[in-house]
């Protein structure tokens, strides 16, 4: 990450537009390493200016990334004007890029990525790469045998082809719930596959994907930033 100018800077990390940005800067309200700064083309070291604001320190984060259970009510979506998004709930960002890495639908729940890292959302999601996604599927009636093979062969979900094959796991002593890894991301996927295999979904929760598992002591609607071990795994999984 090389300089980055003044108003970029502030506008990247939330202080507001650049014409915002700019008033801030005209005012002397910003200062780098302890001396006014007016001039919005200053360049900026990152790594190594210090910038504050009103005199509250602003380190610039080129990206963020952070793990939310997502609760149920809520649209995996950047912005809505009638319902609360999965950014509201992450509200120690710093970055106005952010965005969820795939969706949930509104009534599920779970592991949700939420990053401005683009590059590794393009490969987690990308068809060709089939990455491994881990959901708890509650059913509304007992998942028989045959339908666990129907299933984990390929379903006919009204797309030009049959889903990929998918891993059932049902849970020991209830057939009205199991573990469901796919490796699509097809719109409805789950609940089509199971309502082909004369089923119903009445819950459904996202546990992975690819190496980042949900933080089981995050309760729906919390989030925590990812470990450098975490972004670290996904990064080279996702080559």
């Amino acid at each position: 990450m090389g300089n980055i100018r003044m108003d970029k800077y502030l506008a990247d990390m939330g202080l507001g537009t650049r014409s915002e940005v700019k008033k801030l800067l005209k005012k002397g309200c910003v200062c780098v390493n302890g001396e006014t700064e007016k001039k919005p083309e200053r360049k900026v070291d990152p790594k190594k200016d210090q910038v504050t604001v009103d005199g509250v320190s602003v380190s610039y984060e080129e990206y963020e990334y952070y793990m939310l259970n997502k609760p149920q009510g809520v649209v995996s979506a950047t912005e809505d004007r009638m319902q609360k998004t999965v950014l509201d709930c992450v509200d120690s960002k710093k970055r106005k890029d952010l965005f969820p890495v795939g969706r949930l639908d509104k009534d599920t729940e779970g592991l949700l990525l939420i990053t401005n890292d683009g590059d590794l959302a393009h490969k987690l999601l990308a068809p060709g790469k089939h990455v491994d996604k881990v959901y708890f599927v509650r059913l509304a009636k007992p998942l028989e045998e045959d339908k666990v093979q129907l299933l984990e062969n390929g379903v006919d979900i009204g797309e030009k082809a049959l889903t990929l094959p998918a891993k059932i796991e049902i849970c020991q002593e209830d057939r009205m719930a199991c573990r469901i890894t796919i490796r699509e991301g097809k719109f409805h996927q789950i609940k089509r596959m199971f309502l082909a295999a004369d089923n119903e979904v009445v819950f459904l929760k996202r546990l992975s994907m690819g190496t980042l598992e949900l933080d089981e002591t995050l309760v729906p609607g919390q989030y925590r930033v990812l470990t450098e071990e975490e972004i670290e795994r996904l990064k080279t999984n996702a080559q």
